[in-house]
Formats: C-alpha cells, structure tokens, sequence
C-alpha cells in the first residue's frame, strides 16, 4: 500500500489546497473569513480523508471517499459562487475546475475499484 503523500490524489488535493490559500489571499476582506476559510477547510478535511480511505479497506475506505466526494461537490460550489461574485478571478477558477475534476475522476475510480467496478447503488 502506498503512502498516502505518494499518491495521486492527493497530490492533486496538494495543489486545490495551495490554490485555495491563494483564493483566499486575493478575496475582500469581507469575505475572506467566511467563503474564503471554508473553502481552505473542506480542501483540508478532503486531504484527511484521501488519508483515512488509504489507509483503510472495503466498506470504511468507501465511507471516506463517499465524505470525500461530498467535500468536493461543497468546494465546487463555493468556489463557482466566488467566482460568480467575482472574488476569483477566471484564471484561478479554471485552475480550481481542472484540480477539482481531476480529484473527483480519481475519487470516482477508486470508488469503483472498492465497489468491484460495479456502481453502488444510488
């Protein structure tokens, strides 16, 4: 099993993380506390939880991808409503989709890969 550090996803949740500090550097003071620290939070709990499923198997390792999938469908909204508000600006927007698909791609395979390549039930 690899480390956690070494893998992919997480890598690329690295780099959403960076991202997200760089977001909230460059939002108003008004709102840097409240979208730009929830932001910065769900990256974090998202990078735990890439850990966690890691270091775990079957029915809990889904448990912390399936939590891990929520965080990122949260950070893709609130990353469009900045965006929307113009608070990020649209460089670091499409950097923000292209981390996020890639993490949700990733996410969504290693799901597979604990359901047997069969999709659990909605």
């Amino acid at each position: 099993m690899a480390l956690h550090h070494q893998l992919p996803i997480y890598k690329t949740g690295v780099d959403l993380l960076e991202l997200a500090i760089k977001v909230q550097e460059q939002m108003p003071r008004s709102v840097k506390r409240s979208l730009g620290d929830k932001i910065a939070d769900h990256c974090v709990q998202m990078l735990n939880l890439m850990a966690l499923a890691n270091a775990t198997k079957n029915a809990q390792r889904a448990l912390h991808i399936e939590s891990l999938m929520t965080h990122l469908r949260t950070t893709t909204v609130l990353l469009r409503v900045g965006h929307q508000a113009q608070f990020i600006k649209t460089p670091i927007w499409s950097q923000s989709v292209q981390l996020l698909d890639s993490i949700g791609r990733q996410g969504g395979g290693w799901l597979k890969t604990v359901y047997g390549n069969k999709a659990p039930a909605a």
